[in-house]
């Protein structure tokens, strides 16, 4: 049997950008065409990969005339990472396309049109604006096409990020863009080191190999906190590893490690060991609307936004939305470490914030007790569970409901409990406006969408937040 023939299309234009960073184009049978690693404006020629009755996934062979609104990535990995994938689109291009995406996915997914739509909130920072980073160590480096063909044996360890869609391959980072310094400095260092020492890299597939993995954080103060995972239990070398970086790297404030024999990275059910140094970060965030700057701690498990420069945006503007003039009761759904719920009980009467993960609870009550505000109060568990008739009658009804749900939304549960509650107003913040378009959908009749404010938090990734004020009828 013959292989099939692969099926290009030549001059295909990219009239615009579609979900997940793709571009999109039309066949000449009006199929919708989607392309990675291109740009809207851009004329390609590709390869089919995917074919549905709807739809066709195509690889970029060829730009056979480039977009204007194409620019040239800052990145060396650009090609092979995946992460940064709109660092090929100029940055007005990028903020109108996230712009476009929240109004699109409010009109056809919502059937919504907001009262007033304020422009895009863009970031400060298109580079080096992350606080957390995970570097993976892989026994299988992946080989590009050259090396393939070249048959040298190659050393094939890497220690970088994996390529998209392949768990079990990494290719080596020498500097990334999203980190601040000495971010990059100190993941060469250990991969110079492990090579100079000839230590084993974790193989994903045989579950064997020394160094597993790195987290780093850091707070705006440039202290840095890394978590490194070995898979085993090798103590004297990895004395020896974090000595040497405590050594080299003032910066690291904060050391911790963790020997993992799981089939996962996830760090969050690993007894993570303290090695030096103090157990937390202290990230301070300016205060808003005349409250004082608060303080949080972040532990290495602690959920915390990436971005905290433009965290402090978004929640400012979820702030403004709420325009607390009462003396009011107001709840804090999905309120995770008590962010902005502290902001919100500097103008409330109290605040009541509930969260299904039990170690946010904890960080945000010490949040809560080291930042001197009483009149908070956390709950843990399920939200459809906790978010009760019971919960209410002890509790109180609030004056203005604020909700910060994961990527999937609002459980249709809780949806119903909020337009049972029927409070005066309503602050959506969301990363992901399809999601809360239906969510919005489902409230629409007992609520004015009065306004929507869409945040660039990650600049160069087709990921946008939207907050969104509604107002009872």
């Amino acid at each position: 049997m013959g292989m099939k023939k692969p099926v290009i299309i030549e001059d295909l234009y990219l009239h615009a950008a579609g979900a997940k960073g793709n571009a999109v184009g039309r066949d000449s049978e009006g199929r919708i065409v989607f392309v990675k690693s291109a740009v809207p404006g851009d004329t390609v020629r590709v390869r089919v990969v995917k074919k549905k009755k709807q739809f066709i996934e195509a690889k970029l062979l060829e730009v056979t005339k480039f977009s204007e609104q194409r620019v040239t990535p800052e990145c060396q990995h650009f090609d092979l990472c995946g992460g940064c994938s709109w660092q090929n689109l100029k940055y007005e291009h990028q903020l109108e396309n996230k712009f476009d995406e929240v109004v699109n996915n409010l009109k056809r997914l919502g059937h919504i049109e907001p009262e007033e739509i304020e422009p895009i909130l863009s970031a400060p920072q298109n580079f080096f604006y992350r606080n957390k980073l995970e570097y993976s160590f892989c026994a299988e480096r992946w080989l590009t096409d050259e090396e393939v063909k070249s048959n040298e044996n190659f050393d094939r360890r890497a220690f970088g990020f994996h390529i998209p869609g392949r768990w079990d391959r990494v290719f080596e980072v020498e500097k990334c863009l999203l980190q601040p310094e000495p971010s990059n400095a100190i993941r060469n260092f250990i991969g110079d080191l492990a090579k100079e020492h000839n230590w084993t890299y974790y193989h994903p597939r045989e579950k064997t190999g020394f160094l597993r993995s790195l987290m780093l954080r850091n707070n705006s103060e440039m202290q840095f906190m890394i978590a490194l995972q070995c898979s085993e239990d090798r103590r004297e070398e990895i004395y020896f590893l974090l000595d040497k970086l405590k050594e080299q790297f003032p910066q690291i404030s904060s050391i911790y490690y963790a020997i993992n024999q799981k089939a996962n990275d996830s760090i969050y059910d690993l007894n993570l060991i303290h090695y030096s140094g103090d157990e937390v970060l202290i990230e301070r965030m300016p205060g808003f609307q005349g409250g004082k700057d608060l303080n949080f701690r972040i532990g290495p498990k602690s959920f915390y936004q990436t971005n905290s420069e433009q965290a402090s945006e978004l929640y400012r503007v979820a702030l403004e939305f709420a325009d607390l003039k009462e003396e009011g009761l107001v709840y804090d759904l999905y309120t995770g470490t008590g962010t902005i719920a502290l902001y919100l009980a500097q103008k409330a009467k109290k605040v009541i914030g509930i969260e299904g993960v039990e170690a946010a609870v904890l960080d945000a009550r010490i949040n809560a007790r080291e930042n001197g505000i009483a009149n908070v109060e956390f709950f843990s568990g399920d939200m459809r569970k906790v978010f009760n008739e019971e919960f209410l009658a002890e509790h109180g009804l609030p004056e203005v409901i604020v909700t910060d749900p994961p990527r999937e939304g609002m459980h249709p549960d809780v949806v119903q409990q909020i337009l049972k509650i029927n409070a005066p107003k309503i602050v959506y913040v969301s990363c992901n406006s399809a999601t809360q378009a239906r969510d919005l959908a489902m409230m629409s009749e007992q609520y004015r969408i009065v306004k929507i404010k869409p945040v660039d938090m990650f600049p160069h990734t087709a990921h946008i937040e939207n907050v969104a004020l509604l107002i009872r009828k």
